[in-house]
This record gives C-alpha cells, structure tokens and sequence, in this order.
C-alpha cells in the first residue's frame, strides 16, 4: 500500500513561514488529485490546499494568498509553502491521496 509521510512542521512565531513536505512511497501524485488537510484539536478537519494530477490547484479562503502548493514528481514530493502564518494556522497537517493519509505533521504558531 502507498504510504505518505509528511514532515516540515514546528513552532514559529506568527508572521513565520514554514515549507511542508509530503513524501509519497509510490510515484502516485501525477496520477491522482492530493490534498493538504488540517485538524485543530477540538475541530473537524478542513482542507487546506490540493493539486490536480494535471497541476490544477486550489487553496482554502483561509490560506490563499499566504501558501503556495507545488509539485516534484522525480521526488514524489508535495510541497505546502506557507506564509505570514498566524495562531489559527496551528493545527496537524495531513496529506491525502488516493485513498490514503499521511500520519501528519504538527504546525504551531504562537508568541
């Protein structure tokens, strides 16, 4: 089975930048649509951003403006760039695709 694994995550202080990564174990992302998702502790888990496996991309309101999702296929490697990050921004970040969940990776963001 194709397992994902994210990572990049930490604590920043808002107004910081953190890059998220999600490494597939298969070359799975230019066949199938992912996301990036998150989980707030108390909250349901919303979607953050997603890529097509043409490259067609789609951000939350929430996020759009300050994260840029990319793409390296010779990695199998998606990428979530975000920017002027604030409290509200803490949360597990997950990747999803085809089926299938990463374990996540912790964003914090305080003061």
């Amino acid at each position: 089975q194709v397992q994902l694994v994210e990572s990049g995550g930490g604590s920043v202080q808002p107004g910081g930048s953190l890059r998220l990564s999600c490494v597939a174990s298969e070359n799975i992302f230019r066949l199938n649509a992912m996301g990036w998702y998150r989980q707030a502790p108390g909250k349901q888990r919303e979607f953050v951003a997603g890529m097509s496996s043409i490259g067609s991309i789609n951000y939350a309101d929430s996020v759009k403006g300050r994260s840029t999702i990319s793409r390296d296929n010779a990695k199998n490697t998606v990428y979530l760039q975000m920017n002027s990050l604030k409290p509200e921004d803490t949360a597990v970040y997950l990747c999803y695709c085809s089926g299938v969940w990463g374990q996540g990776t912790q964003v914090t963001v305080s003061s």
